[in-house]
């Protein structure tokens, strides 16, 4: 029993095996990593309502991928469109592992129909080598592509970029349309190669691109180029600083072989469209130094509107490298008016900085002026200030020192009892200046009632007759009260 199994087995596999290599065409399907086939197949009339399905290697039991009864399985989607009798299988996501036979299968009774499927899958980038081609900006460049012979009347496309897998979709230009904009497409068929021409270049140019060969079959044939646009430039290219109303000097060099074209200098943030200063400014002047190939231009008298890109140069062609460009900036001078002003302020004797080199501190004279301002307040006022407590204490001690001899006296004549109100000093005031009268003064201040009344004398006589006269008139305003 067991061995008939085996038979009937390898009687069905034989079979099957035989059906499968005796399927008739080949279909050849290529894509990208990353990217979907779909792989299409035709069955005869009358087979629209069987099943269909999609098998890989030699189609057993466990090789079929998706069929019409479940429409999507994992990376696998198949639909069957019965009116034109056509089954599409789409594998998505492809990887490198997916390249391979595959089969196109309808099932009926007996033997099922095969249609043999051949997927190429190739990586979706271009290419390990590449030419490099570099331009300035308004040039044109030329691009040649090689082809085999076989592809002579294939379809020829350029794109941007290097995915094989868009580049058709995304073409710039093809062999079906030889001109669009700026890009012109030839093809020369006797030397096998078709050449794209890129007029009025820019930086936006720059760039990876892809010249393509499509084939019937298989993947596309690539070769790859590098274009680098560069910005318009000169034979050098600095930044210049000046001050309003002071000159400024321009160095602009130029080829030996110009040495007898005209020299100008314009104005402008673009060449195409700047200002010719030497024929519109009496402030521009132009020195040509021959033996050194280059000339000067000096502005006698910076403008605020000075400011701005300059091109200096010598050919009217306006040739790449011929030219300078130079970007002006300008500062405003600092005057030193406030420091000016405060040689005038009394009492101080100020003797005037001399102006370094060094770039001025914005705000620092202005500062140090006010610093004069203040001391030139301050010290007037604390004097006052002194003054009016020396006066003072003068006062005070006068007036405290005429009291003193007056108490004195009431002991000497012992005419009052002992004083405890304000109305008995003044009283006692009376008394004093009676007896004061009746001896000899030596001055509104000075008494000889004892040795020590003659030591104080002697430090009141070195007061100032001022002093004198305000003690004096204390006692005459003690007397008449």
């Amino acid at each position: 029993m067991r061995w008939w199994r085996h038979q009937s087995l390898l009687f069905t596999l034989c079979i099957a095996l035989s059906c499968v290599r005796s399927a008739a065409g080949l279909i050849h399907v290529s894509g990208y990593e990353g990217r979907e086939v779909k792989v299409s197949c035709t069955y005869g009339e009358g087979y629209e309502s069987y099943e269909k399905y999609l098998c890989k290697n030699d189609c057993g039991s466990g090789d079929v991928l998706i069929t019409t009864t479940e429409a999507k399985k994992n990376r696998y989607s198949i639909h069957d469109d019965k009116q034109k009798r056509v089954f599409a299988a789409t594998i998505s996501d492809l990887r490198h592992t997916d390249a391979g036979k595959y089969w196109c299968g309808v099932t009926r009774t007996g033997k099922d129909i095969y249609t043999e499927v051949m997927l190429e899958v190739g990586q979706d980038s271009c290419c390990d080598h590449s030419a490099k081609v570099q331009r300035y900006e308004e040039s044109s460049v030329s691009f040649s592509c090689p082809y085999e012979s076989e592809y002579q009347n294939s379809l020829k496309y350029i794109c941007r970029g290097n995915q094989p897998s868009v580049c058709l979709q995304h073409a710039l230009i093809s062999s079906d349309n030889k001109q669009k904009g700026q890009f012109t497409l030839t093809d020369d068929m006797a030397s096998r190669k078709f050449t794209l021409t890129i007029t009025s270049l820019t930086q936006n140019n720059s760039g990876s691109y892809l010249c393509g060969v499509h084939r019937n079959t298989g993947l596309d044939v690539f070769s790859a180029f590098e274009l680098e646009v560069k910005e318009w430039c000169c034979v050098m290219s600095h930044k210049l600083s000046g001050i309003v109303g002071r000159p400024v000097t321009m160095q602009c060099p130029y080829p030996p072989q110009h040495r007898d074209n005209r020299k100008f200098l314009c104005k402008g943030d673009h060449r195409k469209n700047c200002k010719d200063m030497m024929t519109s400014q009496s402030r521009f002047m132009l020195q040509d130094d021959v033996t050194s190939s280059s000339f000067s231009v000096t502005i006698t008298e910076l403008k605020a509107g000075d400011a701005g890109t300059y091109w200096c140069g010598s050919d009217s062609q306006w040739s790449v490298g011929n030219y300078t460009k130079i970007q002006l900036s300008l500062d405003f001078q600092q005057t030193s008016t406030v420091m000016s002003t405060i040689n005038v302020v009394p009492t101080f004797t100020m003797v005037e900085p001399v102006r370094s080199q060094a770039t001025p501190i914005p705000g620092k004279e202005i500062k140090d002026a006010a610093l004069f301002y203040s001391v030139g307040f301050i010290v007037p006022a604390v004097l006052l200030i002194l003054t009016s407590a020396l006066v003072t204490v003068y006062k005070y001690k006068c007036y405290k020192g005429a009291g003193g001899n007056m108490k004195r006296n009431k002991t000497k004549t012992a005419e009052t009892e002992e004083v405890i109100g304000v109305a008995d000093i003044y009283q006692n005031q009376d008394v004093a200046y009676s007896k004061q009268r009746t001896s000899k003064p030596q001055s509104a201040c000075q008494h000889h009632d004892d040795a020590g009344e003659a030591e104080q004398d002697s430090v009141y006589q070195n007061v100032t007759t001022a002093d004198d006269i305000y003690c004096n008139q204390i006692f005459i305003k003690a007397n008449r009260r």
